[in-house]
């Protein structure tokens, strides 16, 4: 996919995006307490000693989060590094109890890696992951509670994140939005985040540069902080691409800063200056032990993870005959891909395909409801495309049977039998018929035998209207072949 460019008054500029995603852990604890991580509590009511930084209390690893991050890393193909170390990055929150936040520096537990993005084009791009190291969350801080104070809630402090960052590798917001579909999935596969960006299980940093096309040299960036959806890290690319073209054309130049973005007003602003590492002021952390892995505690989360989207798309390709599309579709959702594979079981998987994603997708979404909801079940959609096949139904009386499942949940092998739409194979009943379709259209057989073959289609038509669709097609097109012969 070519890159995305930003036509400015004095010529062409393109895109330099990375990401850092801070992706929660799947955990029933924090990351160095046995605090709960449930979310909606009441507010301080999931905040141990370690959590609000009493004096003399010491941080203990949660291993399930160290788990966790080394299967993501796994799982984004990535290196898993034998030796980490947790550092003190010191800064100043009124929601960060300690005064300082306990993550990975020099020493993360997760190396570089690679995910592969399936373009709507066709094309994949590769995005390079230049990290995942291990942090704890600070707390919240509550602006409209009070119109003179701010309140904290401390239940999230101590929460496990991963914080994943990837190389200046995305040149356009749609590859950056296609990114983040991915990742999501891929993590939701893994079952080591639960992806909820509504809920700020996974946010957003977005880096953006600009420069000219052709140019090696990277611009200035500005970081867009806590970005919390899909559609809104769009929005925000492209207003900030946009501002800072405006700026240096106009004779300015852009701030290394970190910037908000306001998703009523659709654009950035300001929020602080842009620290560097060094005024982090970043050292090991006194109260914990460098992590060592041995090769066999990396081999057992590998020997665990599952069928992740890309081999799964690539065995429904290879082995179910999907096409790409239809392949990509599927996997992109593990539920998605769950009820396809349980509906596939019995019945052809391309025709499976192509019924949950033409016509049930269609009717939930109308409906506003998710595939978890739908009130045809998986077997049902195999069960219908089965009746197809062997010629119970047509595929234009299997919509009708389709619509009435949706409503009613009903089994379509009922659905038929009540509602009288058994197929017809009779061919003395179809040949009478056609020949009451030709008698009536003389003028048209006339035609099409004198060389206008576009008009078997309307042949077609008329006797499967006046069958009320309920004719072997396939019978009908064959015996219309032969009378239309002459």
């Amino acid at each position: 996919m070519a890159a995305q460019i930003i036509k400015g008054v004095t010529g062409d500029w393109e895109l330099v995006i990375g990401l850092e995603i801070h992706a929660q852990v799947s955990s029933n604890s924090k990351l160095f307490s046995g605090s709960s991580t449930e979310f909606g509590a009441e507010p301080n009511t999931q905040v141990s000693f370690v959590d609000a930084a009493m004096p003399g209390m010491l941080p203990v690893i949660n291993e399930k989060c160290i788990e966790q991050a080394v299967r993501t890393g796994l799982g984004l193909g990535a290196q898993i590094n034998k030796f980490s170390v947790f550092d003190r990055k010191n800064y100043f929150y009124p929601d960060l109890p300690q005064g300082y936040q306990i993550s990975q520096f020099k020493d993360p537990i997760v190396g570089k890696g690679v995910v592969h993005v399936d373009m709507p084009d066709g094309t994949v791009k590769e995005v390079g992951i230049t990290r995942i190291h291990l942090e704890q969350d600070a707390g919240k801080s509550i602006h409209d509670q009070s119109p003179t104070e701010t309140y904290i809630d401390l239940n999230r402090s101590g929460i496990a994140l991963m914080e994943i960052v990837t190389e200046p590798d995305i040149r356009s917001s749609e590859e950056a939005g296609e990114f983040m579909k991915k990742l999501r999935s891929i993590l939701r596969y893994l079952e080591t985040c639960d992806g909820d960006m509504e809920k700020g299980s996974l946010r957003c940093d977005a880096n953006v540069s600009v420069r000219r096309v052709g140019a090696k040299e990277y611009g200035t960036r500005a970081e867009i902080k806590n970005v919390n959806s899909i559609k809104n890290i769009i929005r925000a690319i492209e207003f900030e691409a946009a501002r800072q073209v405006d700026l240096i054309e106009g004779g300015g130049t852009v701030d290394q800063e970190t910037r908000l973005f306001d998703a009523l007003l659709n654009e950035t602003r300001s929020m602080r200056s842009k620290e560097d590492a060094q005024d982090y002021r970043y050292f090991p952390d006194p109260d914990l032990l460098p992590l060592t892995l041995t090769d066999e505690y990396i081999e057992n989360i590998r020997k665990s993870l599952p069928e992740l989207p890309d081999q799964k798309k690539e065995r429904y390709i290879k082995q179910m005959g999907l096409s790409t599309y239809d392949a990509g579709v599927i996997v992109a959702d593990q539920v998605v891909a769950k009820y396809f594979e349980e509906a596939a079981q019995n019945a052809d998987a391309k025709l499976v395909a192509n019924w949950i994603t033409a016509e049930l997708f269609g009717r939930l979404n109308k409906a506003g409801l998710e595939i978890e909801q739908s009130p045809i079940k998986a077997k049902q959609v195999g069960d219908l495309v089965k009746l197809i096949k062997d010629g119970t139904i047509s595929g234009k009386i299997a919509k009708q049977v389709f619509d009435i499942m949706f409503e009613t949940g009903d089994e379509p092998k009922a659905i038929v039998e009540r509602e009288g739409l058994v197929q017809v194979s009779d061919t003395k009943a179809i040949e009478q018929l056609i020949e009451q379709v030709l008698t009536e259209n003389q003028d048209k057989v006339n035609e099409y035998r004198s060389g206008k073959d576009k008009l078997f289609g309307f042949f077609v038509g008329q006797v499967m209207k006046l069958s009320q669709g309920k004719f072997n097609p396939s019978i009908v097109n064959d015996l219309l072949v032969q009378k239309l012969k002459g």
